[in-house]
């Protein structure tokens, strides 16, 4: 059930993500979400539980990596790119984690993981090759969607020993709080770019509330549970939901190469998960 819910939350964000974007600049974008995300975590019983200052790089480290900068690459990403096409390439969450994992552990990946991680590096490639088209913005696009995701492979790996030494609520709450102090004087900054609509409000506000707040909370969970490589497995379901959301409220085009991109990207996704058994993160000391 929480993989169902992260995955039908988060495979909507990119929608939401566009049309607050349509007004708003990248960074109050990102302030917005986490910053609410971060208040729904803060009330929360047990949030502020004590936690050893020896954590506190690491946390501060996750919050630059696997909230800030993304939250910000993604919505500059999707002014020049299909809203759909973030959805597609951030499905290959489980491959970039798995590759990750394996530098971090300095293990090599099994047979059937590099065929995994081959098939799903290939499939976001051909995801790619509509937007690469394009134009030269549309390049940039992908290429800051395609950091956005290996930051989040990074904050995955790096988060697991936190999540499991402390449960979900200290180290999430901790993290929002200083991804939101580090996204602040860009947002304020940004503010004079920014145009007030109420679409664009209410996208945001859905965004940290569900995508922030709530998904986070059922994925530090679930981590915790099955490891970084297979809990991002809930990306699953990001292609299917965001090409929906995408062609019905964005009018965006449906390339059939992108779609069997996200085909390969899924296949790729699967081989890589379904090895993974215990996935922790290597000490950042």
């Amino acid at each position: 059930p929480w993989s169902i819910f992260c995955g039908l939350v988060w495979g909507g964000s990119f929608l939401l993500i566009a049309i607050s974007a349509d007004h708003f600049a990248s960074a109050v974008v990102a302030f917005i979400r986490v910053a609410l995300g971060a208040l729904i975590v803060a009330v929360a019983p047990g949030a502020w539980a004590k936690v050893d200052s020896r954590d506190m790089p690491r946390i501060i480290l996750v919050a630059a990596i696997w909230m800030s900068l993304p939250f910000v690459l993604f919505p500059w990403a999707e002014r020049s790119v299909a809203s759909s096409v973030a959805g597609m390439i951030n499905a290959g969450l489980p491959v970039f984690t798995a590759t990750i994992a394996a530098l971090l552990l300095r293990r090599a990946p099994r047979r059937i993981q590099v065929a995994g991680l081959i098939i799903g590096f290939i499939g976001v490639a051909l995801i790619a090759i509509p937007s690469l088209s394009h134009s030269r913005s549309s390049a940039l696009g992908v290429l800051a969607l395609v950091i956005a995701v290996l930051c989040y492979a990074i904050g995955v790996n790096l988060t697991i020993p936190l999540q499991q030494r402390y449960g979900t609520l200290p180290p999430l709450a901790r993290i929002e709080l200083f991804a939101s102090v580090m996204l602040l004087p860009f947002a304020l900054f940004g503010l004079r770019t920014s145009t007030f609509a109420w679409s664009a409000l209410i996208a945001n506000v859905l965004l940290g509330v569900l995508a922030t707040g709530a998904a986070f909370l059922a994925m530090f969970t679930l981590m915790g549970r099955v490891g970084a490589t297979r809990s991002s497995a809930v990306t699953y379901l990001f292609p299917v939901v965001a090409l929906t959301l995408g062609v019905v409220f964005r009018d965006e085009p449906l390339h059939a190469i992108a779609v069997l991109g996200a085909g390969l990207v899924l296949v790729g996704a699967w081989l890589v998960s379904r090895t993974e058994h215990d996935s922790v993160s290597a000490p950042i000391d």
